[in-house]
């Protein structure tokens, strides 16, 4: 049985020069739906971000948001959802994030993305929790990295005993079923970092 029911995805609060993301966007919403899974994602209406949660939405899906007050005007809250929760400050909505998230899927995005995703990646490089973290690689956005994070591999930077297990698919069909298979090989205490951990990294 897989343990995937709610999956944090981080993304861009603009669309991108490529229809094709806001177009993964739309169908990685509607496949969460249809799976009965709960997005949890930035809170935000614009871009790939407000792509996503209404797609979610349309498809009788549920979503939570999780936004930061002084984003609510600048990334237009989206106020259909079912769960709103607006935090102080980027490190409270990044833990609740985590908190609330069995798995976490990287669609394309700017900085902000990208520091969420490396930041889950750390943790679990680390130990901190063994959650499944995907590239949604829609049009090889994530080459670079993926070449990067080979880059470090090879100047022993990325050590075999501290490897990053970062899982990618170029197509939205294979994120459930891939985010599935890695939950059932996880072993089960290792899935939840305690919140005071959370907390204090």
């Amino acid at each position: 049985m897989d343990q995937i029911k709610t999956v944090c995805v981080y993304c861009g609060s603009g669309a991108g020069s490529s229809p094709r993301f806001v177009e993964a966007a739309h169908a990685l919403g509607k496949s969460f739906a249809e799976n009965n899974i709960r997005l949890v994602y930035g809170g935000g209406s614009v871009g790939l971000m407000g792509a996503i949660a209404q797609s979610t939405l349309d498809h009788g899906g549920r979503v939570t948001g999780i936004i930061p007050d002084f984003l609510k005007s600048r990334e237009l809250a989206l106020s259909r959802v079912q769960e709103m929760i607006v935090t102080p400050d980027m490190h409270e909505r990044k833990r609740l994030m985590f908190e609330r998230s069995d798995a976490f899927v990287a669609l394309p995005g700017g900085i902000g993305t990208l520091e969420e995703l490396v930041e889950q990646m750390t943790w679990q490089q680390l130990g901190r929790h063994s959650k499944p973290v995907l590239l949604a690689n829609i049009d090889g956005f994530w080459e670079p990295l993926i070449a990067l994070l080979a880059h470090m591999r090879a100047t022993e930077f990325i050590r075999p005993s501290l490897d990053v297990d970062v899982l990618k698919a170029e197509r939205v069909e294979d994120i459930v079923p891939r985010l599935r298979a890695a939950a059932a090989l996880s072993p089960e205490g290792a899935k939840q970092m305690a919140p005071e951990v959370a907390r204090r990294l």
